[in-house]
C-alpha cells in the first residue's frame, strides 16, 4: 500500500474506524481532509497528524444530517485542493439499539437514510469533478453486511420503522450507489467499491447500539485501506468486500431497475435532479 502524496478525504474521521484510517494514511505520507462534527476531536487528530511529521491534514467540519452542510463541505474541499485521489465515505450512525425511535434529518428525511446514504451520495456527486481530474482515483463506501431491501413505497419508514431496518436499508443503498458509480466511470479514471469492514468493531456506534464488540478498529481499518490504496486493486471496480475478501451483497443491489429507482429518488431528494 502506498498513500504517499495522495489527497484523501475521509468522512467521519474524528472517531472510530475512520480516525484510525486517517491516522494510517497520514503515517504513509498522505494529505488528509479530516471530516467530523466535533471541532475538538478534529483539532486533536489534526495536531496528531502534524506531530507525526509524515503526512499533513486539514479539518473540515460538517453535520451530515443537513444537506446544506454537505454542500458546504464540498465547497470547502474544492477550496482546499485541485484534485482528489481517494474519497472514503465512512461517516454514519448506527441502529440506535432496540429502543431507537424514528428520527428525521434537518431536511425532513428519515435520519439514517439521510446521514448514512444521502449525504454520501450528494458529497460524491459534488466532488466528481475533483476525482476525475487525474487517473486512478478511488471511491470507497463503508457499508455493512447488515442490509435490507428498500421498500420504495415506504423509503422513509413512516409505517414500519425499526432502527435496525433503517440502518440496514441505508447500508444497502450505499452499495447500490457504489455499483452505479462503477458502471458510470472507466476504471482507469475512477473506481468505486464498498465493504463491510469488520463485524461489531469496538466503536462508539456499536457501543451505543448495545452490542458487545467482536473485532477491533484496526481490523476494520485494514480492510478499508485495502480498497483505498492497495495496488493490487488497481482498476477493480463495482465490488463488495467482506473484510479483505470479495463477497456478495443483498440481491436488490444487482437489480438494475431497483438501482434506477433509487438513483432517481436520490437525485430528487438531494436537489440534483
Amino acid at each position: 500500500m502506498d498513500a504517499k502524496g495522495k489527497v484523501i478525504l475521509v468522512t467521519g474521521s474524528t472517531d472510530g474506524v475512520g480516525r484510525r484510517v486517517a491516522q494510517c494514511l497520514a503515517e504513509q505520507g498522505a494529505h488528509i481532509l479530516i471530516h467530523g462534527r466535533d471541532p475538538h476531536r478534529g483539532r486533536q487528530l489534526l495536531e496528531q497528524v502534524e506531530a507525526g511529521g509524515r503526512g499533513s491534514a486539514v479539518f473540515l467540519p460538517a453535520d451530515f444530517s443537513s444537506l446544506a452542510e454537505v454542500r458546504r463541505l464540498a465547497q470547502m474541499v474544492r477550496q482546499q485542493c485541485d484534485h482528489l485521489d481517494v474519497l472514503i465515505n465512512n461517516a454514519g450512525i448506527g441502529s440506535g439499539g432496540s429502543a431507537a425511535k424514528r428520527e428525521i434529518s434537518q431536511d425532513g428525511y428519515e435520519l439514517r437514510f439521510a446521514v448514512n446514504y444521502l449525504a454520501g451520495f450528494l458529497l460524491t456527486r459534488l466532488l466528481l469533478g475533483l476525482l476525475t481530474r487525474g487517473k486512478g482515483a478511488r471511491i470507497v463506501n463503508v457499508s455493512s453486511l447488515g442490509q435490507q431491501a428498500i421498500d420504495f413505497d415506504d423509503v422513509m419508514l413512516i409505517r414500519s420503522y425499526t432502527g435496525g431496518r433503517a440502518y440496514a436499508q441505508s447500508k444497502l443503498a450505499q452499495i447500490m450507489f457504489t455499483f452505479d458509480l462503477a458502471r458510470e466511470f472507466d476504471p482507469a479514471t475512477v473506481t468505486a467499491n464498498c465493504l463491510h469492514p469488520a463485524t461489531y468493531m469496538a466503536t462508539t456506534m456499536v457501543r451505543q447500539s448495545g452490542v458487545t464488540p467482536l473485532s477491533t478498529v484496526e481490523q476494520g481499518a485494514e480492510a478499508i485501506l485495502n480498497l483505498a490504496v492497495s495496488s493490487q486493486l488497481d482498476r477493480h471496480s463495482g465490488e463488495f468486500y467482506n473484510g479483505l475478501s470479495p463477497s456478495r451483497a443483498n440481491p436488490q443491489a444487482y437489480d438494475d431497475g431497483a438501482r434506477e429507482r433509487l438513483r432517481m429518488l436520490s437525485m430528487k431528494l438531494t436537489g440534483l435532479a
